[in-house]
């Protein structure tokens, strides 16, 4: 009576997990939005990009805001966003500080601004990042478009979501986070946290990495779009 007890402790323990996971992962806007300015304006760029950081993170309903910068071609970037709700981003989007950004990096963009908004599919913690709270000087993050033909959707699902409990082992992981596009359900945008760059490469070699990628060969759409960055401070 004592295990049965317990298992249906632990069972009702995990549900109450698994709801608090799904509404918080239903209710939240993610947003992927790559940013190419021209190469004589990286500095104006950056700076661009910092204010408009520092602004949107005291707006409501913001969880997060961050801007890389693409190690190989420093005039690239990408936006990485979370808000709580659809009113919240739709509020964000319409402010006078988005319409100003907008308006700023017209003159010194090398493309329109790609905008990938997002749904969250998986979110996993690597057994790094407890290790000193949440910043780590060093950090490396790696930004993957991933897009399959719409048949393997569901195949490509269920291999990231394998994914994300392998990498969230292998050392130096910090985040491992699986975003799906809601216009294009078969189009993913991963976002990965690693302590420093040995730590990518260990995890690019891993057996598992390399068992993903073989995966993704018959279902895919496109190439493997993977992007090293580092970010603003």
């Amino acid at each position: 009576m004592r295990i049965a007890s317990c298992m249906a402790l632990i069972v009702v323990l995990m549900a109450l997990t698994f709801a608090r996971s799904a509404h918080a992962l239903g209710d939240a806007v993610y947003v992927a939005t790559y940013v190419e300015a021209m190469p004589n304006s990286v500095a104006s760029a950056d700076a661009l990009l910092r204010r408009y950081r520092n602004a949107s993170r005291t707006e409501d309903g913001n969880l997060r805001f961050e801007v890389l910068a693409e190690i190989a071609r420093p005039n690239r970037f990408v936006i990485i966003e979370a808000w709580k709700d659809k009113a919240a981003f739709a509020a964000h989007t319409q402010s006078a500080g988005a319409a100003q950004f907008r308006e700023n990096l017209e003159p010194i963009q090398d493309a329109p601004p790609d905008v990938r908004i997002d749904n969250a599919l998986y979110l996993a913690r690597g057994e790094s990042e407890g290790k000193a709270g949440a910043v780590y000087a060093g950090a490396v993050y790696v930004v993957t478009h991933i897009d399959v033909i719409p048949p393997g959707t569901q195949a490509c699902i269920a291999a990231l979501q394998a994914m994300s409990v392998d990498t969230a082992k292998d050392p130096g992981n910090i985040e491992y986070e699986v975003l799906q596009q809601a216009d294009h359900a078969n189009h993913f945008t991963v976002v990965e946290e690693w302590t420093d760059r040995a730590a990518v490469d260990a995890h690019a070699m891993a057996a598992h990495t390399r068992a993903f990628r073989e995966k993704l060969i018959p279902i895919r759409g496109a190439l493997y779009d993977e992007r090293l960055y580092s970010t603003l401070d």
